[in-house]
């Protein structure tokens, strides 16, 4: 779990890059699902420790997941630090 006082990250899905691959969906499936039309759609961003976020968004194919923290971009690959 994240700790206290740590904003959980703001995840943007592009729905114009998404395919529906579903990778999300199996690293992180508290957080995210496919919507009826078969894309990806954020369910809970709080819900998956932000090691597994920064994984579904860096499994993306297409790059459609970008997650923030405080309107600063945090690229998938790298570490806080």
């Amino acid at each position: 779990m994240r700790p206290a006082g740590d904003e959980p990250l703001e995840i943007v899905i592009d729905e114009d890059r998404c395919m529906g691959s579903g990778n999300c969906v199996f690293w992180a499936p508290e957080t995210f699902d496919l919507s009826e039309a078969g894309y990806a759609i954020v369910l809970d961003p709080a819900a998956t420790d932000e090691t597994r976020l920064r994984i579904a968004a860096q499994g993306c194919p297409v790059g459609a997941i970008s997650l923030s923290r405080d309107g600063v971009a945090i690229v998938p690959g790298e570490t806080e630090g």
